[in-house]
């Protein structure tokens, strides 16, 4: 159980952020643990022969017989939309004389001795931190940044949106209970129950920040390891089954079929989240050149809204169409 303790100025500075580094990590859960994140099942079986060609011993061992990873391996964002690239960095500049520590923390209590491409590594832990960023790289630029990252980075984008809109409409107090069942907020104490871990920790935020990072590898919220370290709470994003394939736009009235057009019409039932034009453009079976002139026409007649995050636009139904589709 940890227990992160804010005052208010601290609850007013709490932060979201989107990680490709944190997904990249926490995604080598399907291949160790399958079957556990049963949304990504078909997306990941289409990447295998890519991840085949990558250094798949030493990307497997990065993760725990209980699905730990090294805390230095998901360091906490610095920017809400940070890029592979400069968290990469940070990875790289990790102090190589550190590296057994963070690796038997991560594994001894479970798996009782490293594996073997991490203990035989250690013998040169500068080699072996880099060989563990390039095969991190090289995962993550030829299995996941051609299609999974972008269709990942629209849901964990939406997820942000809603969260930004619990918070307007409802107060920081409903944000943090509506984050996850294993978290608890009372009294300036936000509690993380975790049944892996086997001590009690206290987290004196005291002006260091918090920072949530939505994933779609997580069963429930998490933190770091070792409690030490930058506050930073995972929690599972919102809209995974979107991931699992296409989805079929719920039904619409026929008297907006008519009003607007069937394709529409259909549209407006698929932005009951915030999306992306590309993801909008995959779950309808269509260009996405197709969604963006439909898009045009409904912000015109406003019954869209659109809103920057990082480098996405999301889609969003407006109050006007919540009405039209009822």
């Amino acid at each position: 159980m940890h227990r992160f303790r804010l005052g208010l100025g601290d609850l007013a500075a709490a932060t979201f952020a989107c990680s490709p580094l944190h997904e990249t990590v926490l995604g080598l859960r399907m291949w160790t643990h399958p079957g556990v994140y049963v949304h990504q099942t078909r997306a990941f079986e289409r990447i295998r022969p890519e991840f085949e060609r990558c250094d798949t011993a030493m990307l497997l061992a990065l993760v725990a017989g209980n699905r730990f990873v090294p805390d230095f391996l998901t360091p906490r964002p610095l920017s809400p939309f940070p890029d592979f690239a400069t968290e990469l960095a940070a990875v790289r500049a990790f102090d190589p004389a550190l590296l057994r520590a963070e690796l038997e923390l991560t594994h001894l209590p479970h798996g009782r001795e490293l594996p073997p491409p991490l203990a035989r590594g250690l013998a040169d832990p500068a080699a072996l931190l880099a060989r563990i960023a390039d095969a991190l790289e090289e995962y993550f630029e030829r299995c996941l940044a051609p299609e999974w990252w972008p269709r990942a980075r629209s849901v964990l984008h939406a997820d942000l949106v809603h969260r930004s809109r619990i918070l307007a409409e409802r107060g920081a107090s409903a944000l943090l209970s509506d984050l996850d069942r294993r978290l608890f907020w009372e009294d300036g104490i936000l509690t993380l129950r975790h049944d892996s871990w086997d001590d009690d920790a206290d987290i004196l935020i005291d002006g260091r920040g918090l920072v949530f990072v939505p994933t779609c590898f997580a069963r429930g919220a998490c933190s770091s390891i070792d409690p030490r370290r930058l506050p930073m709470i995972s929690y599972p994003a919102r809209g995974l089954a979107t991931l699992a394939g296409a989805v079929e736009p719920p039904p619409t009235p026929r008297a907006l079929e008519q009003l607007i057009g069937a394709p529409k019409a259909r549209l407006l039932a698929l932005l009951a989240e915030p999306t992306a034009t590309v993801e909008l453009a995959r779950r309808l079976g269509v260009t996405p050149g197709a969604v963006s002139q439909h898009l045009a026409v409904l912000a015109a007649a406003r019954l869209v809204t659109r809103a920057r995050h990082g480098r996405v636009v999301l889609y969003a139904r407006s109050p006007l169409a919540d009405q039209l589709l009822q």
